[in-house]
């Protein structure tokens, strides 16, 4: 099997993903996911689909990832490691849809308006 690539984005940050096969090393613009993201909530976010479908030791991933926060690339990493997963075996598409990891979650950040404080956002109202 050959590399496989992908990418995910959530909110504003971009993760390109290159899957080959391998012992289960995940390298993060060239550091270890372990260094890249420190906390187990966002290692954990990030494995999900490769636990999921029980191939974590299986793939070498390494990513591309830039813009936004630690939560966004964490996620936008998510979506590009189960897009590329689909690209190696398409009968683990359903499994991984079922648990919501090929969902491009497609909230972003609301432009600020010209003459209000922030997108939404009034000047409190005064009646004289």
């Amino acid at each position: 099997m050959e590399v496989v690539n992908a990418v995910g984005r959530r909110k504003a940050a971009v993760a390109r993903v290159f899957v080959a096969p391998g012992n289960g090393k995940i390298v993060i613009n060239k550091r270890d996911l372990e260094t890249y993201f420190p906390s187990a909530m966002l290692q954990f976010v990030v494995k999900q689909p490769l636990n999921k479908l029980d191939v974590a030791e299986k793939y070498d991933v390494r990513v591309n990832l830039v813009g936004g926060g630690f939560k966004g690339q964490a996620e936008a990493l998510r979506l590009a490691i189960a897009r590329a997963l689909v690209k190696i075996n398409a009968e683990d598409k359903s499994a991984l849809k079922q648990a919501g990891f090929l969902t491009r979650d497609s909230r972003e950040v609301e432009r600020k308006k010209p003459g209000r404080p922030k997108a939404r956002k009034r000047f409190q109202f005064s009646k004289r």
